[in-house]
């Protein structure tokens, strides 16, 4: 059983004793347990005295041993907690609380009267998460705006699709994670899926109604079917990896053949009444969104740029933290590109950022050219012309000269570079002329990789 899995089982627990919901230091200590480390290695690693951690472990205890209806504390409690959450998961919480404690508590149930309802499926309204597919978060870092943001849209304003766009390793997903983690009493249905591994509509639909075990489903109304499900129960889909969906060479955001039901599936997400939410996680906007005023329609797009803070170098074992935000700068806060160049800092420059600068390079990994080498393939010829070009630049380009070095149609042009925008490749700067440049890692790869 995953981390996640218990977190979840434990914070239904918490959440049923105290009507409030596991803090982060409480997931925290929760971690440490199930890992077996002691307080006062709790204590070092997150910044706290080691009898504070001790004082909540002790209050969270006195919680698990009155709502389960065992004695719980520091010896037992990795165990215990795992052999429970083994058993909650192969039978629903509320049958495992009733096995152990003879409890009536509906941990679960939207409907604790266990009146019943006539719906157009009889589905239940129990809390089904499905989280096998997604990533487990050991930190995050200066994402708390977005965090804010994306928290108000989904429990305040119910948007119906909301798409977390960037360029790859910016921190999308962790962002998703990171609010589901934290809101998982706020849907009756969740579920996490990406096209990576999970590439038809076809399946996910069919996992969905497996997972929360309702009527049947017939195959010849599946769509149909979801919608119903969608409108009784709050549901959270999350689909990642989306730009898997659409063809490589082409301009951005259009649909592979054989995924062309996605693009009916996202138009009725916004269309048809129902009070779930779809969160989609790309590096390229669909045009269902792009078509969609957000004033007017159920729709939020939330773009992700790099970090600005230096917290997340703090515990990567970095020295000459004056020169931490250039290192930050340089590789334009992006998590996975900062991640992969500390290691090289590390092993050939002693961990000295400093050092590291002096040689005033854009170093790219192998992981970086891997990543980089992906996004190239993936633009269209036109794209690659309008890059290749830009890629000569240190500055910001005009439109009219790059236009003029450029062969290419007014139209071509134009479709080219609002696709390489809609990729987070091409950034824009709006003063007396509107002024184009490419992202300075992605410029250092297709000038050193790309070049004819």
């Amino acid at each position: 059983m995953t981390i996640t899995e218990i977190l979840q089982f434990v914070d239904r627990l918490v959440f049923a004793e105290t009507d409030q919901h596991l803090s982060d230091i409480q997931k925290n200590i929760i971690q440490g347990l199930l890992k077996g480390q002691s307080y006062k290695k709790i204590a070092d690693d997150y910044g706290y005295d080691e009898g504070y951690i001790g004082d909540i472990s002790r209050k969270l205890y006195k919680i698990l041993s009155k709502q389960l209806g065992e004695g719980i504390n520091k010896s037992n409690f990795s165990w215990t907690i795992e052999r429970l959450a083994n058993k909650a998961k192969s039978n629903s919480l509320q049958q495992v609380l009733s096995i152990i404690n003879n409890s009536h508590i509906n941990l679960c149930s939207n409907n604790p009267q266990g009146s019943s309802k006539n719906t157009e499926q009889n589905l239940s309204t129990t809390s089904y998460h499905d989280l096998t597919l997604a990533p487990k978060i050991t930190h995050f870092y200066d994402r708390t705006l977005e965090l804010q943001i994306l928290s108000h849209w989904l429990t305040a304003q119910n948007p119906r699709l909301v798409s977390v766009l960037g360029l790859s390793g910016i921190g999308k997903t962790t962002l998703v994670k990171q609010f589901v983690d934290l809101n998982l009493s706020q849907f009756d249905v969740i579920i996490w899926k990406s096209i990576k591994l999970s590439p038809s509509l076809d399946t996910i639909i069919t996992d969905i109604f497996t997972l929360i075990n309702s009527e049947p489903i017939q195959t010849d109304n599946k769509l149909t079917q979801l919608f119903n499900l969608l409108r009784q129960q709050k549901c959270l889909i999350v689909i990642d990896d989306v730009q898997e969906l659409f063809t490589c060479g082409q301009l951005a955001g259009n649909y592979k053949t054989e995924y062309k039901d996605y693009k009916t599936f996202f138009t009725m997400m916004t269309e048809i009444e129902h009070q779930s939410s779809l969160i989609l996680i790309g590096q390229e906007q669909c045009q269902e969104m792009l078509c969609l005023d957000e004033q007017l329609y159920p729709v939020k797009c939330l773009d992700l740029q790099g970090l600005d803070n230096t917290d997340i170098l703090k515990n990567w074992g970095l020295k000459d933290e004056q020169s931490w935000l250039a290192l930050l700068n340089l590789y334009e806060g992006n998590p996975v590109y900062l991640k992969d160049i500390v290691s090289t800092i590390k092993s050939i420059f002693g961990g000295k950022v400093s050092d590291f600068l002096r040689e005033d390079t854009l170093l790219l990994t192998e992981e970086m050219k891997f990543r980089l080498g992906e996004l190239f393939d993936r633009l269209s010829p036109i794209e690659q012309q309008i890059v290749l070009e830009l890629s000569k630049y240190d500055r910001q380009v005009s439109r009219e000269d790059l236009r003029e070095a450029l062969a290419l149609s007014s139209t071509d042009f134009i479709n080219g570079l609002q696709s390489l925008q809609k990729r987070y490749l091409v950034k824009s700067i709006e003063g007396e002329k509107i002024l184009f440049y490419l992202s300075p890692v992605f410029r250092e790869y297709v000038r050193s990789y790309c070049q004819k």
